[in-house]
This record gives C-alpha cells, sequence and structure tokens, in this order.
C-alpha cells in the first residue's frame, strides 16, 4: 500500500497556507520538501555530536567522523556503488559536473578532442564544457531531439568521432521529464572507448537507480532533490577513473603529507574533498535516502507514474493547452503554457491561489530556442503530491484563463 496520507503528515510544511490558501507544492523539479526524520536528525547532530571529522582523536570527533563514513555507505548502497572509494562528497550536481569536467578535461583533452551533450541539458552540464572549451578550444558536439522531446539515437551514434573524449547526458529532462535511454547511449559509447557522465539530479528522487547496472562510469546528484538538505551532493565515478584524475580542489583533508618541495595526494575518495566536508548534511541526506527507501523506490515511481499520467489527462482538459514533452518515456514532470499567457502571468497568479509552480527557461535556454520559446510554466510531482493538489492547479489555471 502507497499511504498517501500517513506520507503527507512527515512533511510539515505541506500544512501550512500560502496567501490564505492550502500550499500546494508542484515545484518539486527545483527542490523537495524535507520530511521530518531529516530535519530532526541534523538537528540532533548539531546538539549532541558536532565536531570536526577524521582529523580528532576525541570521542565527538570520532562519533562524527562515523556518521559521516556510515552516511558515505548509505549513498554506496542507494546507488549500488562498488565501493564507498567511488562515492565523493560534493555540493550538489553543479559542483560534481564541474569537478569532473575541470579534472577530466585537465587530464585526458587537447584541443580539437571533443564532448557529445544533448540539446535537452540543464545550464550545469552545458556552461562547465564550454569554459573548458575557452581554455582549452575542445568541440561540443550536440544530440538534437524531435518534437515528443525524445533523443535522436541515430544522430547521437553520428556525433562520435576519434576526437570523442567523454559522453555527458541528463538522465531525466528538468523541463520537458524525458527519461533518456541512457543505459543503450552508455553501452554505445563504451564500444567506441568513451566514458560517460549522467547527470541523475532529476532521476535520483523518482526511479530506482544501479550504477553498476547502467554501467556509467560517472553519475551525479544533488541531496535537495532528494527530500535532503541542500548543499550537499554526490559525485559517483569507476574507481579505476577517479584514481586516474588529477585533484578538483587543494588544502586539508586531500593530502597525505605537504612538504615546500612536494605534497603527495589522499586516497578515494578523499582526495576530491578538500576542506571540512559538510558532515551535518552528510547525515541528512543518508536520512532522506533511508526515507525514500523505506517507502521503496519502486512504489515511488509507479505512484509518480500514474499522478503524472492524470496530470497530463487533466490539463490537457483545459482549452488552449500546449505541453512541451511527450516522449514514450517520462518522468514526473509537466512543462506548458496556455494560449497566449505569459508564463510568469500564469505563475504569478498560481501562486496567489497557493499553488506553487516554476516559471521562466528552467537553466535550459538552448532547449528553450530549440522549442521556440522563451519560458514555460513547470508543475513537477514528488513522492507526496496528490490527485486533489493536481485538480486544484487545473482549477487555478481555468480560473486564470478566465482572467484573461
Amino acid at each position: 500500500m502507497y499511504d498517501i496520507q500517513k506520507i503527507r503528515t512527515d512533511f510539515p510544511i505541506l500544512s501550512r497556507e500560502v496567501y490564505g490558501k492550502p500550499l500546494v507544492y508542484l515545484d518539486n523539479g527545483a527542490t523537495t520538501q524535507k520530511p521530518r526524520m531529516v530535519v530532526d536528525a541534523i538537528s540532533e547532530e548539531y546538539y549532541s555530536v558536532n565536531a570536526n571529522v577524521h582529523r580528532g582523536v576525541h570521542f565527538l570527533s570520532q562519533q562524527a567522523t562515523e556518521l559521516h563514513e556510515a552516511s558515505r555507505e548509505t549513498v554506496r548502497k542507494f546507488v549500488n556503488a562498488r565501493s564507498t572509494n567511488e562515492i565523493v562528497f560534493t555540493r550538489g550536481t553543479t559542483e560534481s559536473i564541474n569537478l569532473l569536467a575541470s579534472c577530466f578535461g585537465e587530464e585526458f583533452m587537447q584541443r580539437g578532442d571533443e564532448v557529445i551533450i544533448s540539446v535537452m541539458e540543464h545550464h550545469s552540464n552545458i556552461v562547465p564544457w564550454q569554459l573548458l572549451a575557452a581554455k582549452k578550444g575542445i568541440a561540443i558536439n550536440v544530440v538534437p531531439m524531435n518534437d515528443k522531446g525524445e533523443l535522436l539515437q541515430e544522430e547521437y551514434k553520428n556525433l562520435f568521432s576519434e576526437r570523442t573524449k567523454i559522453v555527458s547526458l541528463a538522465h531525466v529532462s528538468n523541463v520537458l521529464g524525458t527519461i533518456n535511454p541512457v543505459k543503450e547511449m552508455i553501452a554505445f559509447a563504451h564500444k567506441q572507448g568513451v566514458p560517460v557522465l549522467i547527470d541523475g539530479a532529476q532521476s535520483v528522487p523518482h526511479m530506482p537507480v544501479d550504477v553498476q547496472e547502467l554501467d556509467t562510469d560517472f553519475f551525479v546528484f544533488s541531496g535537495h532533490k532528494v527530500y535532503g538538505p541542500t548543499g550537499v551532493g554526490v559525485l559517483y565515478g569507476k574507481e579505476e577513473w577517479l584514481d586516474k584524475l588529477p585533484p578538483y580542489q587543494g588544502g586539508g583533508e586531500m593530502i597525505q603529507s605537504v612538504s615546500f618541495e612536494k605534497t603527495t595526494f589522499n586516497e578515494l575518495p578523499f582526495k576530491f574533498e578538500a576542506g571540512t566536508p559538510d558532515y551535518i548534511g552528510t547525515t541528512g541526506l543518508a536520512k532522506a535516502l533511508d526515507y525514500v527507501s523505506l517507502i521503496g523506490m519502486d512504489k515511488i515511481a509507479a505512484y509518480e507514474h500514474e499522478l503524472t499520467l492524470y496530470g497530463m489527462q487533466r490539463l490537457k482538459e483545459v482549452p488552449g493547452m500546449r505541453i512541451f514533452g511527450e516522449a514514450e518515456e517520462k518522468g514526473s514532470v509537466i512543462s506548458f503554457l496556455v494560449s497566449d499567457i505569459h508564463h510568469f502571468d500564469m505563475g504569478t497568479l498560481l501562486d496567489r491561489l497557493g499553488i506553487a509552480v516554476r516559471t521562466g527557461h528552467h537553466c535550459a535556454q538552448p532547449l528553450m530556442q530549440r522549442l521556440g520559446i522563451e519560458g514555460t510554466v513547470r508543475a513537477s510531482f514528488g513522492l507526496y503530491n496528490t490527485r486533489e493538489e493536481i485538480d486544484a492547479l487545473v482549477a487555478g489555471i481555468e480560473r486564470v484563463c478566465r482572467m484573461f
């Protein structure tokens, strides 16, 4: 059984009102709300176990270190990595991609080498590669899509050349909801001897992810999108790849020894974790992963799939509705425009009805250019949303339409 009412009681914020209206929170693609057990774990660690990790001989430091490293093991199990050496803690998806682009580019890419990305990437999987292009003169090749929002697989295969050094793709589009066939795309890249980075920011909260089953070389995601705290994220990398990469930042923790003549770097994963980590945040992340695991990622995926189908059906009943992204494999994101109502106007007026949606280009301006629009309204669902909230969204849209 999927006990939606029990789940909703775990999230105190869902019971509040906005402008005198019950909150309908449909902006989960930007960030998710936090269950009580995550917030309680963060408070408890600050109040009872707060001490810097790895460096102290005293009891609190050792206890904090144990919690921090237990969190790494929780992440390892959640994505089924082979070893905790393959789990690097970062500040989020954006930092994880920047780390990988910088370190991989420094070690393995020269002027004229190529990276393959797609037309539906978030800016955080575009701009780091552009920075590398400006620095080293690499080329960026882009996989196009069809009008349903599906990547063109033959075009993808045709982009490979002897200069292709890495592929970097979104698992799920944060605008279209498209679930890309990344397992097949990874397999093809590997046949060409090319490693792959998968941006899992929009997949980890909504479906089971097994990095060994995908056979991806790198995988990144953010804690705050999977019901955990902000400011903490993960870079998974196959150990043989992480061993080859140079450090991203220098400082404490990432070293074995330092002299003015020479520095030797720490073992994995600490080589990439300079400075004091967010050891409180990693505890919160682990609790969030425990929370969704207790519910069951398969159950969450099935529930959200039905919710999305219902949302698509109801929204299509609205006259003048245009939905962007109708791939066969679609996650819990619906982006839309209605008639000639500007997305900002729609979002602002829905907000006055207590309905929180996202408006704008969603950090995907190249995708907006492909769609021929400036932006959309985006409703994105989480494990605690309901059909009644979708009904409220549709009623709100219809009310705004009457105003125009």
